[in-house]
């Protein structure tokens, strides 16, 4: 054992943490501090056994964008885990305001978040763990690059199948993700750009984060199973009520993607983003199309909307 003591400042001198951080703001255990700072047991539940869930929400030009349906869901998934925390749904919508501010990020990816925690026996009983919630704020981030968003991304169709949701439920939001990732790499394999999987039927389920469309002679479409019915997957829903669109939940198959007039992906990480290539084919005429356009621009504009952001009030 001496020797190991003995060795422990020579590491420390030469080590160089091989991880960089972007700018944010995190709380943790009842403290604001850097986000380089914000850690986790290594027994810590979430880890172990991605036992956790959470939930993100964005800010564009310092408002929060329908805050009150991501705290909704968050609670929701804390529900269902059996987790608790020591915080009201106004603390929370409290402590992620507060990380915004104070990381000053005008647009910003927040998220709020719970783990099982760890049990100071090391218990295998998750009654005897000790629930941690955190939250954070760093710089905004999107699914799509501003590149992708003109020209529409290049969409892989894994043959992987997502969780289904009689094992893992898609409304509670987790970090299952090994099945997403090993499609990520499928689609990297194609030339691709991003990926979507299929469900337990062989229909299309959804992607890394994000819920798809398809439009087919002025018809929404997006797939009623097996997935996330995210927060901006709704808003579709009600944008395209007011438009006089037709949007419904169904079951989407391959070839009705493949065929489809226009095809947009939907995510808290870049809202509206087309889709303009599927399996190396051209949706369409490989062009954005304008019910996709339309529908971006809208969902944009609102964010401007008090009855539907909320404004973050920054230091000084």
């Amino acid at each position: 054992m001496d020797h190991i003591v003995s060795a422990l400042p020579a590491l420390e001198s030469r080590h160089i943490d091989p991880h960089s951080y972007p700018a944010g703001v995190a709380f943790l255990d009842g403290q604001y501090l850097p986000i380089s700072q914000a850690r986790i047991s290594v027994l810590d539940w979430g880890f172990l056994h991605s036992d956790a869930t959470y939930d993100t929400v964005h800010v564009w030009n310092g408002r929060f964008f329908r805050l009150d349906l991501h705290i909704q869901r968050f609670f929701s998934g804390l529900e269902r885990l059996r987790m608790s925390i020591p915080f009201t749904r106004e603390q929370v919508a409290e402590i992620l305001h507060n990380c915004v501010a104070l990381s000053g990020h005008r647009a910003a990816y927040v998220e709020m978040l719970c783990t099982r925690g760890a049990s100071p026996s090391f218990s295998r009983d998750p009654r005897d763990a000790i629930n941690r919630f955190m939250a954070f704020a760093v710089p905004f981030g999107s699914v799509a690059n501003a590149e992708q968003r003109e020209r529409g991304l290049h969409v892989a169709i894994s043959d992987r199948i997502r969780i289904p949701p009689a094992s893992v439920d898609p409304a509670i939001k987790n970090y299952h993700w090994l099945d997403l990732v090993r499609g990520l790499y499928d689609a990297y394999d194609r030339n691709a750009e991003t990926a979507l999987l299929l469900d337990f039927n062989g229909n299309v389920a959804e992607g890394p984060g994000f819920n798809v469309f398809a439009v087919e002679q002025g018809t929404l479409v997006t797939p009623a199973v097996g997935v996330l019915a995210g927060i901006t997957r709704r808003t579709v829903f009600e944008l395209s009520s007011e438009l006089g669109l037709d949007c419904k939940a169904v079951d989407v198959g391959v070839d009705t993607l493949k065929r489809a007039d226009e095809v947009f992906i939907t995510s808290t990480a870049g809202g509206i983003m087309p889709v303009t290539v599927v399996d190396g084919s051209p949706i369409a005429d490989g062009k954005v199309g304008p019910i996709t356009r339309r529908l971006e621009q809208l969902y944009w504009d609102r964010h401007e909307d008090p009855a539907w952001s909320t404004p973050v009030t920054y230091p000084g």
